[in-house]
């Protein structure tokens, strides 16, 4: 009986109920070696049906293909801001930041993600198809987070998941934001989300005894990142401040997700320990300020030391206001990273990071049929993307 399993698994394979195939001579499933001569099928429903060796698989001739060099999964950004922060650049389409209080995390991205700004077709040109988007770093606690497709003319139409992590920051960027108020300094601004989250499990308590507790919607953000139903994503650049976000983690037992991290390569053993995953800035980040100490080496010293890492488009306070993820894992790519690992910060890696791995990120039976037709080398500057591919829709088409 195990014999014949054996020999049906190696006969080829035909999928009839599969809408669309994808063949490529390289296929990067990023859940395992690339396919030298490879095939993705997706269904009516937009999902995976089939990824193998073309060689062994049987598609009807009726059935739509798609051929390119090079495919990939839909690219993951795992921290950006588009949707919130516009490409005018103008105080109407700048909604990643809410200066009015250093401590707000029950502002949600859902309630301002405009899903027709003009960054997210930019980012999906280059092969971006799932976005974790929100409020951006610059305030103790700016927002909570959200997952999108990008695509769609409305949020109904782009959402995945409408509250993902809160983000927050530590550091010299939050005293900048709000100079001249608390905090004033980053013993201040900790002392504060410390007092904070005292107060969210006394809440999150009080509510458990008595149901006709008022709510309040700060404390109720912060208790569901103390339950673990959101994570507490920590923008910290410095090692003081990157110390300090696993202090606070250690504390009160919350999931901590490093957001920014430039100095995260002088404290490699302390972050194996602390188990933490970190979404590196973006290679080509300016390094000044508290980012004086990055570089652009430091993907593939984390990824050397088993510490889980994704890359990110960021934000950006100047025109166009968002970097391409793409192009932000090729640079790591010639500066240490190998090919696969820097591609993996930008699909695999960064879909568990933020908690999408169980549909996007990698070409696997039952994921979403996101793909990116490439005519070469993804991580190579005269590569070109020529098809976008989202749920089994061409969202992009034509190389450019």
């Amino acid at each position: 009986m195990r014999h014949l399993f054996a020999l049906l698994l190696l006969a080829p394979v035909t999928t009839v109920s599969a809408q669309m195939a994808v063949t490529a001579d390289t296929l990067w499933t990023m859940a395992g070696d690339p396919i030298a001569g490879g095939v993705v099928l997706i269904d009516a429903s937009g999902k995976i049906t089939h990824v193998g060796s073309l060689a062994a698989t049987t598609i009807p001739a009726d059935m739509p293909t798609r051929h390119a060099k090079h495919v990939t999964p839909g690219l993951v950004d795992a921290h950006t801001v588009v949707g919130l922060a516009g490409y005018l650049n103008q105080p109407h389409d700048q909604d990643q930041l809410e200066t009015s209080a250093p401590i707000q995390p029950e502002l949600r991205a859902i309630d301002a993600y405009n899903a027709r700004e003009a960054l997210i077709g930019w980012q999906r040109r280059y092969g971006t198809t799932t976005i974790h988007t929100g409020h951006g770093p610059g305030a103790l606690a700016s927002g909570q987070t959200m997952l999108a497709k990008t695509r769609g003319t409305s949020v109904a139409e782009a959402i995945m998941d409408s509250a993902v992590m809160v983000a927050m920051t530590l550091g010299s960027d939050v005293s900048q934001t709000f100079s001249g108020r608390a905090p004033g300094t980053r013993a201040k601004g900790v002392a504060m989300l410390r007092a904070e989250f005292i107060k969210a499990r006394e809440y999150a308590a009080k509510r458990a005894r008595d149901a006709a507790t008022p709510r309040d919607l700060r404390l109720e953000a912060l208790a569901s990142v103390l339950d673990g139903r959101l994570a507490a994503m920590i923008t910290a650049h410095t090692v003081t401040d990157i110390l300090a976000a696993i202090r606070l983690r250690d504390e009160f037992g919350f999931r901590l997700v490093l957001d920014g991290a430039a100095e995260s390569h002088l404290i490699v053993d302390r972050l194996r320990e602390a188990k933490v995953s970190v979404i590196l800035h973006p290679t080509m980040a300016r390094h000044g300020g508290s980012m004086q100490n990055a570089s652009f080496t430091t993907l593939g010293v984390l990824h050397r030391a088993g510490i889980p890492a994704a890359l990110q488009s960021g934000f950006e306070g100047y025109v166009p206001k968002t970097r391409v993820p793409l192009f932000e894992a090729a640079v790591a790519a010639a500066y240490g990273a190998t090919r696969a690992e820097a591609l993996a910060a930008v699909t695999i890696h960064a879909a568990r990071i933020v908690g999408a791995a169980d549909r996007v990120g990698s070409l696997e039976v039952g994921k979403h049929g996101d793909l990116v037709l490439f005519d070469g080398d993804p991580l190579e500057y005269l590569t070109k993307v020529c098809a976008v591919v989202i749920e089994g829709a061409v969202v992009e088409d034509g190389c450019r």
